[in-house]
């Protein structure tokens, strides 16, 4: 039996379609809180997609940009680009496997290791970011 099978709520036809589930308990409210946290994800990989073009192009667009600046411009961005995608396809990931144990009526606390790996390493490039920027020597005006 395949992961994805045709019991699984996502993968059913038609493909876009209300989700229609039996609300007993609190289930309606889980189901919104799953979809609010996967547009938690969705947006955090939205800003660091925004962030990784304006390193790109900023560095690229000053004047005449400085030596390190060329350097780092391109896999700085690079570096943020993936983590959008990463935080993108495990926030998809959160939602269809918290889809699949509402389906089988498994109790589920949204809290993991890898969640917590991701934000890690998020908060920090971001935070090195900051003190490579901040720590640069002021440009000299031509």
């Amino acid at each position: 039996m395949s992961r994805f099978d045709e019991r699984c709520p996502i993968f059913t036809l038609p493909l876009i379609s209300p989700l229609i589930f039996e609300n007993a308990a609190s289930d309606a409210r889980d189901h919104c809180a799953n979809e609010r946290n996967f547009l938690s994800w969705l947006r955090l990989s939205i800003y660091l997609a925004i962030i990784a073009m304006a390193i790109v192009l900023s560095f690229q667009l000053h004047s005449p940009a400085s030596a390190i600046e060329r350097r780092m411009a391109l896999p700085l961005g690079l570096i943020f680009w993936i983590m959008a995608v990463l935080c993108l396809f495990t926030g998809l990931g959160n939602y269809f496997k918290t889809i699949e144990r509402y389906r089988v009526k498994r109790a589920l606390v949204q809290s993991g290791y890898k969640t917590q790996i991701i934000i890690a390493i998020v908060s920090v490039t971001i935070i090195a970011t900051c003190v490579f920027l901040l720590a640069q020597p002021p440009r000299e005006s031509s």
